[in-house]
């Protein structure tokens, strides 16, 4: 028998498809989608219904100083024409505008607009009204683990650039 042996395993126990539901990534994803979903209501809520989840991949990429439209895909791991598609949604929007880059004239940096840094003020009040709701329904314990966890596990993938 391997090292691994199906006692041990996490799958053990479990049949068929099963694993599909009740797998780490699938939950975590689940939790995403309704985090996610309860931002997009309180940001409507708020007067800023015109966004969607799509360009949430954008702006929580984007440094508050601006990032290259390179950068941007490779954070949100996209390809360069999806975040191009979802920058030219959020320009139309007047979330963000393009600039020549000042390093390179032939680059172009992506920056939020003054109504772009306006809608990531409500964002943030919009996340921090959604993690208290959560917090309240898992309770403060479960929350801190939550966050602790979470932050341990993904911290190599955090790649925004903004000062803390």
């Amino acid at each position: 028998m391997n090292a691994r042996s199906s006692r041990n395993s996490p799958r053990a126990g479990r049949s068929g498809t099963a694993w599909r539901h009740d797998n780490i990534g699938r939950m975590l994803n689940n939790a995403v989608r309704r985090f996610e979903s309860r931002v997009l209501e309180l940001m409507a809520a708020s007067g800023h219904g015109e966004t969607r989840i799509a360009h949430v991949s954008l702006t929580r990429n984007l440094d508050v100083e601006g990032t290259r439209l390179t950068e941007l895909a490779r954070r949100a791991s996209v390809s360069k024409q999806a975040m191009g598609e979802l920058v030219d949604q959020c320009v139309e929007l007047g979330l963000v505008a393009r600039e020549a880059d000042p390093r390179d004239g032939r680059a172009r940096i992506v920056r939020f607009t003054p109504a772009g840094l306006q809608w990531l003020e409500a964002f943030g009040d919009a996340v921090d009204m959604a993690e208290a709701e959560m917090r309240k329904e898992l309770g403060k314990a479960a929350m801190d683990v939550v966050l602790q966890a979470l932050s341990a596990y993904g911290a190599r993938f955090d790649t925004l650039g903004d000062e803390i």
